[in-house]
């Protein structure tokens, strides 16, 4: 396989892909068949473009490889492809942070807690408690 078919192949599978999970298509065809797909399996398939790659990669991979060797490794590498041409193209503001917030927990036990002093720390707070207390009575 050269290069150029490579390339190409990951340049198709990005366009599709776009294609289908973002724009409207002529006369509006693709964004009918977005709303029609719903919110089920089909519906999440076409609005993500990184979850879509995947799948269409598969028939490029078919009709680029030379051995089936070729085609299994070609799958996921024109996904990963098209999914770094989205990425360059649109760049990675669609792919935000996961939000996590903890929840405060109430262990009130001396090996749960984070914010207790631990033993070399209250060694070291004794010793200058000790000191303040010598220069107080100077």
């Amino acid at each position: 396989m050269v290069f150029y078919w490579l390339a190409l192949g990951i340049l198709a599978v990005w366009r599709v892909s776009y294609l289908l999970a973002s724009e409207s298509g002529p006369w509006r065809v693709f964004e009918r068949i977005r709303r029609r797909a719903g919110n089920g399996f089909w519906g999440e398939l076409l609005s993500c473009l990184y979850c879509l790659s995947v799948w269409v990669a598969a028939p490029f991979a078919f009709f680029l490889g030379e051995s089936w060797k070729q085609r299994l490794m070609l799958w996921p590498a024109l996904s990963a492809g098209a999914i770094i041409v989205e990425r360059l193209v649109h760049g990675s503001e669609q792919r935000g942070a996961a939000m996590y917030i903890e929840d405060e927990q109430e262990n009130d036990r001396e090996g749960d807690r984070q914010d207790a002093i631990r033993p070399e720390e209250a060694t070291h707070d004794e010793e200058d408690e000790e000191a303040d207390h010598v220069l107080r009575q100077k």
